[in-house]
């Protein structure tokens, strides 16, 4: 059993708050491609390790890191490299026409 799987994790509903700090959408409804398996899953549905010291959300399929989040006193850090596209539904009329 490999040590990642020992702890328990979240959903990817646990970074609703923190990502609302930076978004104006909600972004747990996002889907995102995972750059290792090319498999597409909504942000609710990745494995989340953390609060402390950050956010880490894992690839539902294949387990890779797909996220970082950190939170410090003065910033907020998120790397999405794990990420290869992120797809965010937005209402028909968001484009200012």
């Amino acid at each position: 059993m490999s040590e990642r799987t020992e702890f328990a994790f979240y959903d990817g509903n646990s970074l609703a708050g923190p990502l609302s700090e930076v978004f104006a959408v909600e972004l747990t409804t996002a889907v995102g491609r995972c750059r290792s398996c090319g498999k597409s899953s909504e942000v609710a549905t990745f494995r989340v390790y953390g609060p402390e010291p950050g956010f880490v959300g894992h690839c539902p399929h294949c387990e890779d890191v797909l996220l970082r989040l950190v939170r410090t006193p003065d910033a907020l850090w998120l790397d999405f490299s794990g990420v290869s596209a992120l797809r965010i539904s937005m209402p028909a009329d968001s484009t200012g026409s």
